[in-house]
């Protein structure tokens, strides 16, 4: 890897560090800079605009996610649908509670202005993706007969979600462990539901 690269990968593991603790709104160059030991030029020249580092972050974000959330449950190939899934929501909430209980997708979205920047284009696709890939998961169930044949995956995805969300905000009004138990009780019962 060029020094280059390096360099931009070490700004952007300190950039989503900065992102995750105060939100990637309030990710500048100027803070960045400084907690890189580089000068604003320095760092400009590396991204050229805050919409381009916003989206870079993203970007190296979505990375981490994969890393954290998709890929152990993917090397769980000979499990069943449902324990994967049940692996893929266990890993999302460790993903939101390693960020103080608030996901940096979401609080990202919250932030939207009324036109689309670059950023909230990409954060856009970045959900859309990962909502893809629940799907995906509930429909392979179905194919599967683990659920049931009349299940629809994207109505199914949408309860899911909105589980998810109810325990991000949960997480903030109740702390972790109301928002763990409301979460998994809710999911059970979803679940069950689809068999």
């Amino acid at each position: 890897m060029s020094k280059g690269r390096v360099t931009k990968e070490n700004i952007l593991s300190k950039a989503f560090a900065l992102a995750s603790e105060n939100g990637l709104e309030s990710l500048t160059i100027g803070e960045l800079a400084k907690h890189c030991g580089m000068s604003k030029s320095g760092l400009f020249a590396h991204f050229n605009s805050k919409d381009n580092l916003q989206v870079a972050v993203l970007e190296y974000a979505n990375q981490v996610f994969t890393q954290r959330v998709i890929a152990p449950a993917r090397e769980q190939s000979e499990q069943t649908i449902e324990k994967k899934i049940h692996t893929l929501l266990d890993n999302w909430l460790g993903w939101n509670h390693s960020f103080q209980g608030s996901c940096m997708f979401l609080d990202a979205w919250k932030e939207a202005g009324v036109e689309p920047t670059p950023t909230q284009q990409k954060l856009k696709k970045t959900i859309a993706t990962w909502i893809e890939y629940l799907r995906i998961q509930i429909a392979k169930g179905v194919e599967r007969q683990e659920f049931r044949a009349d299940l629809d995956p994207k109505q199914a995805t949408f309860e899911l979600y909105g589980l998810y969300l109810s325990a991000h905000l949960f997480y903030s009004i109740h702390g972790q462990q109301a928002s763990y138990d409301h979460f998994w009780n809710g999911v059970e019962r979803l679940i069950a539901s689809w068999k």
